[in-house]
C-alpha cells in the first residue's frame, strides 16, 4: 500500500504547560491555556484558527464541540481521538489530510487532563467494561499490573534485568535536568536509587512507574506557505503509521503494530532507523520504551536488553531518547502523554529546545502506544519528523 506524501503541509508551535502534581483546574481551563500557548508561539489569532483536535480522559460531560462553543471558536474541522497514547499521532495524521485537501489552513493538535488527587482512581476504576467487569473486583485495577505481567513476562523470556529498565530511566531523568516542564527537573536519579525504590508491583518499582499529573501540550498543524510566511520554524511531516490491535493471540504482549507496518515506514521515510537523530517513544513504563525500539528497527525482536547495554540514551551520547526526560520523568498528564514525545521531538527539530537542545537535530521519530483496556495497550502509532525551518 502507497500512501501519498504530506507534501505542502508542516507542525508548527509547540507548546507545553508546566504540570503540577496536583492541581485544582478544570480540564476546560487546561485546554484553553494550552490552545492560548500554542496561538501565541504561532502568532495566529483564534479567528484563522479552523481546526481543533483534541484528546482528554477528564472532560466529560464535555467533548471537542463543547469546547468549540466554549473557546468561541468557528470551526470547519473537529477531532477527538480516542487512543490514550496514541491520540497525537492519530490526531496529527487526519489534521495533516485535511489541510493537504484544503479543507482547512490550520488545525491545533491539544492534550490536557486536570489530576486533583482523585481523578486519576476514577479514571482507572471506570476506565473501560474489561476494567470494570475483569480486572477492578478482583483487585487488580489500573495499569500498574497490567504492565507488571508484560514486564515480567519479557524479562523472563529476553533476559532483561531490573538494571537494564533502570539505565533508561537514569538518562531519561538526566535528560529532563533543567528542562522547565519536567516534573523532575531538579530531581536527579542513580541507578542505585532506581534499584533500592520500593516495590509496587512486582517485578515493577517506584521509577518504573509514571507520575500522574495536571497539564497539557499542543502543536499546530497547517500550510508550509502558512507557516513560511509567518516566519515560524516548522517541521515536515515525512512518514506516518497506525496500527491497532495488531497481534490479538498473544498471550502476553511483547511486540505492538510497530513490528508490522516498520517496513513500509521506514520506505517511506527512505532512511534507516539508525540515522535518526532522537527517539521520543511512549514510556509510562520502561518495558513499553524497549518493545517499541524494537519494532521500530533498532534491533531485533529481543534484542532490547543488548541495545540498552550498548547506548547511552542521552542527549549528546548514542541513542538520544526521549530527550525532555520522557512521561516518567516530566509526567504523564492524561491523554497529553502521547503529546509529550511529539511536541519534544518537533522542538528539536525545529531548534526550539532552549537549554537542552540536542545540537544540530534534522530528524525525530515519535512514537505513541493506548488504551490499556484489560492485558495490554491496543493502539500503535508513530510519526518521522524532519527539519522544514529552525529558529
Amino acid at each position: 500500500m502507497s500512501a501519498a506524501s504530506y507534501e505542502g503541509v508542516v507542525l508548527a508551535a509547540p507548546f507545553s504547560l508546566v504540570p503540577q502534581r496536583r492541581s485544582d483546574k478544570t480540564t476546560q481551563r487546561l485546554v484553553a491555556e494550552v490552545l492560548a500557548g500554542v496561538l501565541a508561539e504561532a502568532g495566529l489569532p483564534a479567528g484563522e484558527l479552523d481546526g481543533l483536535s483534541l484528546a482528554s480522559f477528564t472532560l466529560a460531560p464535555d467533548n471537542v464541540v463543547g469546547m468549540c462553543e466554549h473557546l468561541g471558536l468557528g470551526c470547519r474541522y473537529l477531532d477527538q481521538p480516542p487512543m490514550g497514547g496514541a491520540s497525537a499521532i492519530a490526531a496529527v495524521r487526519r489534521a495533516a489530510r485535511m489541510v493537504a485537501a484544503g479543507d482547512v489552513a490550520a488545525v491545533a493538535v491539544v492534550g490536557a487532563d486536570r489530576n486533583d488527587g482523585a481523578s486519576f482512581a476514577r479514571l482507572v476504576e471506570d476506565f473501560s467494561v474489561f476494567a470494570k467487569r475483569a480486572v477492578w473486583p478482583y483487585g487488580a485495577g489500573g495499569p500498574n499490573a497490567v504492565f507488571a505481567l508484560i514486564t515480567a513476562h519479557y524479562m523472563a523470556r529476553y533476559g532483561a534485568t531490573r538494571a537494564d529498565f533502570g539505565k533508561l530511566c537514569v538518562a531519561q531523568r538526566a535528560n529532563a535536568q533543567g528542562v522547565p516542564h519536567a516534573v523532575f527537573r531538579d530531581r536527579p536519579l542513580t541507578l542505585a536509587d532506581y534499584l533500592a525504590a520500593r516495590p509496587i508491583a512486582e517485578p515493577l518499582g517506584l521509577y518504573d512507574c509514571v507520575m500522574p499529573v495536571a497539564g497539557g501540550e499542543g502543536l499546530l498543524v497547517m500550510r508550509e506557505a502558512d507557516a513560511a510566511a509567518a516566519g515560524l520554524a516548522y517541521a515536515h511531516l515525512v512518514a506516518t503509521m497506525e496500527r491497532h490491535n495488531a497481534f490479538p493471540a498473544d498471550p502476553v504482549q511483547e511486540r505492538g503494530g510497530w513490528a508490522l507496518e516498520q517496513e513500509e515506514f521506514w520506505a517511506r521515510a527512505a532512511m534507516a532507523p539508525a540515522s535518526v537523530d532522537c527517539v521520543e517513544t511512549y514510556d509510562d513504563y520502561p518495558v513499553m520504551s524497549l518493545i517499541q525500539l524494537e519494532d521500530l528497527g533498532f534491533c531485533g525482536k529481543g534484542e532490547g536488553p543488548q541495545l540498552v547495554r550498548g547506548h547511552t540514551f542521552e542527549r549528546g551520547g548514542s541513542l538520544a531518547h526521549n530527550t525532555s526526560g520522557g512521561q516518567l520523568s516530566a509526567g504523564q498528564a492524561g491523554a497529553a502523554g502521547g503529546h509529550l514525545g511529539l511536541v519534544e521531538g518537533l522542538r528539536q527539530v525545529c531548534g526550539a529546545a532552549p537549554g537542552w537542545a540536542l545540537e544540530g537535530a534534522q530528524t525525530a521519530l515519535v512514537s505513541g502506544y493506548g488504551m490499556a483496556n484489560f492485558d495490554r495497550g491496543v493502539c500503535a502509532v508513530a510519526a518521522l519528523l524532519a527539519t522544514g525551518r529552525r529558529r
